[in-house]
């Protein structure tokens, strides 16, 4: 039933829906059903894992062998069949921990139930619900406001404009806006699918496959390797059936064999592979990767922007002191007693005064209100007194509210060079609603707050300079205390804080300014904006952490946005990674898994891709010379499993902390080109000898032979320059496999089954020293590769 046509009450019951009205939405249907998913659904997951491209060129590669047989040579099948179930159960898991993960996340707005408010999932509400708000909170569904306190709503997320809009009763919210002052409530107007922004919400907590260069890389990749296939496939085809047009079962066989090795087939599935216990491992830390490639993103980071409050240091404050500077202690206690009964949700600096003084206001009464916001960087509250007496005052930041070289200012900077915080407590002459309420502003006390460092803040900062990571500190507080505040924690540029307010307009000029400093003051919600713009227009990667409303902007805009588990609703719906765990300490742990996922698939790419080259070279030369192709599907198959599969699995999933560099797929076909090329032309060297070596009966089993030996010793030596550095189970691992190929060659019944047996001395010596002079032309293109500089 539409919504115009079902008769409603046209005003809410501020009391809310009573169990009997929700249970008769429900049974309607009239319920926020949006699906709310943080993963891949299991369908999509095993769809994603069997039906790929070359998943489909190889199923019908291995039915042709199955046909002409025998079914030793349809080995491959298996293994993609084997790799297939590996992925689809990696990536289970990760869905599990990541739906588990964004179970404790999730947004718990508070719904007016039976007169009180109950905190409920947002697939629990229902139309015409009383939704209560206050800083921070995302509006999850449309509706009408019933109620404002000074509320203002940021739609910026929708419309794109930034100014936040005030909201009075009767005023439309549209789901994905988030308040960023003052409280109220809204009735719920539209729910699931019919909300204005149902999918944008939707989008913010949900699996997705955003701008990642190792994804974009390897799909490029993929793209060329097709084109390259689809030709030298057809030629392959063309000449093995002209050379061995006596037994055309011989012919599909050697055909089969040039086309598998083409496909890099595991690629994808180790990409896959990485990421998804990079998710199971950072879960395992309270890490929530809203999107997978933000653990690739943040490795890929060169600059970090911190939000003091919340990051560096945790969300309570202590007051250390009151200075008054007009009247008496006590009478300035009362009025900070009365100042924090009126905000229903303090944030961490009132806070701290209701902690203080909870009470010596008896008889005071709040008449009226302005919500603390960041672009302010004060609050507001008419009290009436005890003898009925009205006064207006405010509290915020002693510069912002008083004029530069104000008496009363004197010893802010002394108190803020300590790392403390100090907040104004002054008389106002006007009304709250005058846009002009600051100017004559008598001072009253000065409120001096203690804040309170995070025990893991300072290693973590140790770590970004390590790692050559460049951290700046940007805060809404007087830079003075926040560069005191850092310089606790030794961060480099933290003895000379810079004034945002004093901060260039222009996008060059501002990123200069930020390259130059560490610590920056004063800067309002969309000053955080601008610099992270001003940053990534200099070539930066930049990523934001926050937990406040005024990050919001700031996080969308970031390459990576990290918000913490207690952070606003807002900050934690646009941020890519969420520290469950209040953590700033978990963030070295997100840049080493992406490191590990980088480094690791840029090594087994070189893998992948090497032997794509060489298999498309040397179908190229065996059409050129009108040759039978000398491999079996067997003898290639158990080539990569030894060299390329079995290794390429241990070392995606192995620690590793190179720094992340760009430029994926020139670095990886830098490596693969000319590595290919040299194993290609080493092998079919050795095949073309082996043909002049041997003659008549078995002769071309011999041949394949010589020449498996000579490109299985050639990728064996690509191996052990992909596994440098090395370590004891890398040159295990190695050794492993150099076994393994050396038990086939000895042991008859594998000789049989794989079709290699070595005739004779000449040939199988001719063969390894072939490999060996292969062998030092990588070694030197590998030093001249390593020695140069994306």
């Amino acid at each position: 039933m539409s919504d115009h046509a079902r008769p409603g009450p046209p005003q809410a019951n501020p009391r809310g829906l009573t169990s009997a009205e929700v249970a008769e939405r429900v049974a309607r249907g009239e319920v926020n059903d949006v699906p709310v998913r943080s993963s891949r659904s299991t369908a999509d997951i095993v769809r994603g894992n069997v039906f790929t491209r070359f998943n489909a060129i190889l199923g019908v590669l291995f039915l042709i062998i199955v046909a002409v047989g025998p079914i030793q040579d349809g080995l491959f099948g298996f293994v993609i069949i084997a790799n297939t179930a590996i992925g689809i159960i990696q990536e289970l898991r990760a869905k599990q921990t990541l739906d588990s993960l964004a179970l404790i996340g999730e947004a718990k707005p508070t719904v007016r139930r039976d007169g009180r408010g109950v905190p409920l999932s947002t697939s629990e509400l229902v139309l015409d619900d009383v939704v209560e708000l206050g800083p921070g909170d995302k509006c999850v569904v449309d509706g009408t406001v019933v109620e404002a306190d000074g509320l203002e709503i940021d739609e910026s997320l929708l419309t794109g404009e930034a100014d936040p809009v005030a909201k009075r009763p009767g005023d439309p919210v549209m789901s994905g806006s988030f308040v960023v002052a003052g409280g109220g409530a809204f009735t719920a107007t539209k729910v699931g699918r019919q909300a204005y922004a149902a999918q944008l919400a939707e989008e913010a907590s949900r699996f997705t496959l955003v701008h990642s260069e190792l994804r974009t890389g390897i799909s490029q990749i993929l793209k060329y390797v097709t084109w390259m296939m689809v030709p030298v496939a057809l030629g392959l085809i063309v000449s093995q059936l002209y050379v061995e047009k006596h037994d055309w079962r011989e012919a599909v066989r050697r055909m089969v064999g040039g086309i598998v090795p083409m496909v890099p087939e595991g690629l994808v599935l180790l990409t896959s592979i990485a990421f998804a216990i990079g998710v199971i491992r950072l879960g395992r830390k309270q890490c929530l990767v809203q999107e997978l490639p933000a653990i690739e993103g943040l490795a890929r980071v060169d600059t970090v922007c911190l939000d003091k409050t919340g990051t560096l240091t945790e969300g309570g404050m202590d007051v250390t002191e009151l200075r008054v500077l007009d009247g008496d202690e006590s009478y300035a206690a009362k009025v900070l007693a009365a100042f924090g009964a009126c905000d229903p949700r303090p944030n961490a600096s009132l806070q701290a005064i209701i902690d203080a003084y909870p009470d010596g206001s008896d008889g005071w009464h709040c008449t009226g209100t302005l919500p603390f916001s960041s672009a302010r960087k004060y609050s507001g509250a008419t009290l009436r007194e005890a003898h009925g007496e009205s006064r207006t005052w405010l509290l915020g930041a002693p510069d912002v509210l008083l004029p530069p070289g104000h008496p009363a200012l004197a010893g802010v900077d002394e108190q803020g060079a300590r790392g403390l915080r100090v907040l104004l407590l002054a008389r106002a002459t006007r009304p709250l609603d005058d846009p002009a309420v600051v100017d004559g502003l008598a001072p009253t006390a000065l409120v001096v707050l203690e804040q309170r460092l995070r025990a893991d803040a300072g290693e973590t900062l140790r770590y970004f300079a390590e790692q050559s990571v460049a951290a700046k500190v940007i805060s809404g507080d007087n830079a003075v205390s926040v560069g005191a505040v850092a310089a606790k924690l030794a961060l480099p540029g933290a003895h000379s804080p810079v004034d945002a307010r004093r901060l260039p307009g222009g996008r060059d000029e501002m990123a200069r300014a930020l390259e130059g400093g560490s610590v920056f003051g004063r800067v309002t919600p969309q000053q955080k904006r601008d610099m992270v713009g001003a940053l990534q227009s200099r070539g930066h990667n930049v990523a934001m952490t926050g937990d406040g409303v005024n990050d919001v902007l700031a996080l969308k805009d970031a390459d990576i946005g990290v918000s913490m588990g207690s952070g606003s609703e807002a900050t934690k719906a646009v941020a890519q990674i969420v520290l469950l765990n209040n953590s700033f300490a978990t963030l070295p742990s997100v840049v080493a898994e992406g490191r590990r996922v980088i480094g690791n698939i840029t090594r087994v790419s070189n893998l992948f891709l090497t032997k794509t080259v060489y298999s498309v070279l040397l179908a190229l030369l065996v059409v050129i010379w009108r040759v039978p192709y000398p491999f079996l599907p067997r003898h290639l198959t158990l080539l990569s499993t030894l060299t390329i599969g079995v290794p390429a699995f241990f070392l995606a999933l192995a620690p590793n902390r190179e720094r992340a560099r760009p430029h994926f797929v020139r670095r990886v076909m830098r490596f693969a080109l000319p590595m290919g090329v040299i194993a290609g032309i080493a092998t079919f060297a050795t095949y073309l000898m082996a043909r002049h070596h041997y003659h008549g009966a078995g002769g071309l089993d011999a041949e394949t032979s010589a020449a498996t030996l000579t490109l299985f010793l050639i990728s064996m030596w690509v191996l052990a320059i992909i596994a440098r550095p090395y370590t004891w189970w890398r040159i295990c691992l190695v050794l492993a496999m150099a076994g393994c190929f050396l038990v086939v060659l000895v042991t008859p019944w594998l000789q049989t089954f794989f079709k290699l047996r070595l005739v004779g001395t000449e040939a199988p010596w001719t063969a390894v020293g072939i490999a060996a002079v292969a062998s030092v032309a990588l070694e030197l293109v590998w030093r001249r590769i390593s020695r140069r500089v994306d």
